[in-house]
Parts: C-alpha cells; structure tokens; sequence
C-alpha cells in the first residue's frame, strides 16, 4: 500500500506560500525514503544501452551498471546517491543515517566504479552514454565527496575517482568540438551541464578546465538578446532553458558585466511567463511529472540569479519571492505521484532546499 505523507508535515506551506520553506529533520527523512527504495530496485528500467551484438540482449541494468543501476535510469540513480551524500552532510543526526551509509558503501565499491568506468570504453557508442547529463550528475556527486571532511567520504571520494576521471577525458573531448548549445529544456540541455562542471571545476582547482567551460559559456550564450521565454514550457520540461542560461551565465561574468546581460536578456513579458506556476495535469504520467521538476529546477535558479543580482535591482526580491512559490507549490506534489516522480524529484527537491 501506497504511504501517504502527513499532510501536517507540508500545511505551512498552503498557509503562507511566501514562507520558504525549512529543511527539517522530518522532511529530509522523507525525502531520503524515495533514493532508499530505489537505488537497488532495478525494473522497472530505462538502460538506453545501444545492443551492439545478440549476447548483449542478454544483459541486465545491473549487468550493465553494477553502481548506478536502479532508479529507472543511470542519472537518477547517480544524483539519488549524490542526495544521500547531500543529506548526511547537511542532517548529521539522521535517525536512519546507518542504513544510509550501507546503501552507499556498497554502490560505491571500488570494483564496481571500475566496472561502471569501463562502461565508457566498451563500446565505441558508449563514449557518448549520458552526455552531458550523467556527466554534470557524476561531477556534482564528486564535488559532493570532495568538500565533505569525512573519513568515509575521503574513501568513497577515491574509490568514484576513475569513473570521475573518464568522465573528465571525455568531456575534454567533447568541449572543443561542440559547436552548438542544446537549448532543450530536459536531459540535453548544455546550460545545466556547463554550470554543474564549472561548480566542479571551481571546488577541483582545475583552472585549464574551468576557463574552458568559461569560454564555451560565452562563445554560446554572451549575445543572446530578448530570448523567447514567453514561449515556455514545452509539455515534458524539466528546465527553464532560458532559466539555465542566466543561471550559468552568473557563474561566468563579474556582477556588472552580468547586469548588463541580464537586462539584455529577458523582456517583461518572458519574466512574468517563467514565473508561472506550471499546470500539471496527470502526475501519474512518466513525462508530464518533469512540469514538477520545472518548478523545482525554476526555484534553485532564480534564488541563484537573485543572490547573483545587487541590492538595487528590480528583479532581485520577485526573483527571490517566486523561487519560494515554486518551491512551496513542489513540494506537497512530489509525494503525490508514482514511479514516474518518485525515482528523481527528491534529488532536485533537495538540492533546491540546500544549495547555496
């Protein structure tokens, strides 16, 4: 049976949706329940592995992923591992913190991230498996071992190095030779992919990467002008494209410099659109659930556009005072759902909750 969430724990929110929204203890035990359950439940799946011979047909998720195999997806299953990481730094005192700790000691066992690091080289279609979606998730996820002085951490931080480190080849690769920005508002999306690595690179000191993904920022996106976010969203988004943009674009250019973008960019008439609440109209089905993620992702980029903007700028306190709407409004939605919600949307739940 289906266990219902208290509606006492979320009522403060349909009170004052103003009042953003606290990271209790309660909530984030919760919201941890949702990776718990399935990072090692591996049907249903989406491997998007490309069957190169007819043994291959063969093959399990867990045969292809021993790690990140559960989740439905390899994505979902690595940032519900960075979730957990998340929570165990932020709520030290978690009641089930042990039970934690053994879902992620075994997941990241240093044979397994061998095997999901060799993953890439396999097969020649491989090099491209989770570009550039997975990639930002894996780096967010070493980020999150990184910065963490544990002494379990330091150890898990070395065991993911190879998978982090074939990643990083990869994309080194890839960077030069991507001539074009993937404006989509789901997987795809080079905006997230580029700010998630360069949050990365900052915390690595990997200055030769860093001034890449920099670069690339601004050969992309620096002259854009009046973009069409009047036009969003599309049916299954997840991401504000235009959202994503700004978002990275404040990671990029000094505070002035990103004023003058900024007010470049969006016109009244986009801004009034993108703080829309998005209408979902079945949280059941698999794609229309992302317009929940929308609201999740919309909120963690608009508080970060509003602490990037000074003191004194128009949009600064409607950005900050939206981002809470949008959080308020998620929230009570993300335990309302199925599967199609339940495998992801506490990741991002989380990371709009926390990050600073």
């Amino acid at each position: 049976m289906k266990k219902i969430l208290p509606i006492a724990l979320f009522c403060s929110f349909a009170l004052n949706a103003q009042v953003l929204p606290k990271f209790t203890h309660d909530i984030a035990m919760k919201l941890a329940e949702k990776p718990m359950k399935c990072i090692n439940q591996e049907y249903p799946n989406k491997t998007a592995h490309i069957i190169n011979n007819e043994q291959e047909v063969l093959l399990s998720p867990s045969d292809l992923h021993p790690s990140f195999y559960g989740c439905f997806d390899w994505h979902s299953s690595v940032h519900g591992h960075w979730m957990l990481i998340r929570l165990l730094k932020s709520k030290p005192n978690l009641a089930n913190r042990k039970e934690i700790i053994a879902l992620l000691a075994n997941s990241f066992q240093a044979e397994k991230i061998k095997e999901e690091s060799a993953y890439f080289t396999k097969y020649e279609i491989s090099a491209n498996f989770e570009r550039t979606y997975g990639w930002a998730w894996i780096l967010k996820l070493d980020e999150e071992l990184m910065t963490w002085d544990d002494p379990q951490a330091k150890i898990w931080h070395q065991n993911l190095k190879p998978l982090t480190d074939e990643i990083l080849r990869l994309w080194k690769i890839y960077l030069p030779k991507q001539t074009y920005p993937n404006r989509t508002g789901v997987h795809p999306n080079s905006a997230f992919a580029l700010g998630f690595a360069i949050d990365w690179a900052k915390a690595a000191n990997d200055e030769i990467f860093l001034g890449q993904l920099n670069e690339k920022a601004k050969y992309f996106y620096l002259n854009d002008r009046k973009t069409p976010a009047y036009l969003e969203p599309d049916g299954s988004d997840f991401f504000s494209p235009s959202l994503e943009i700004a978002d990275l674009m404040r990671r990029v250019l000094p505070q002035k410099d990103f004023v003058k973008w900024f007010n470049a960019f969006y016109d009244k008439k986009s801004i009034a659109n993108i703080s829309e609440i998005p209408i979902i109209s079945d949280i059941n089905d698999f794609q229309t659930v992302h317009l929940v993620g929308l609201s999740f992702t919309r909120a963690w980029t608009m508080k970060a556009i509003s602490k990037a903007l000074p003191d004194h700028h128009p949009l600064k306190k409607q950005l900050a005072e939206t981002s809470t709407l949008f959080l308020n409004n998620a929230l009570p939605l993300l335990f309302q759902g199925n599967y199609g919600g339940d495998h992801w949307l506490a990741s991002f739940a989380v990371y709009a909750m926390t990050e600073e």
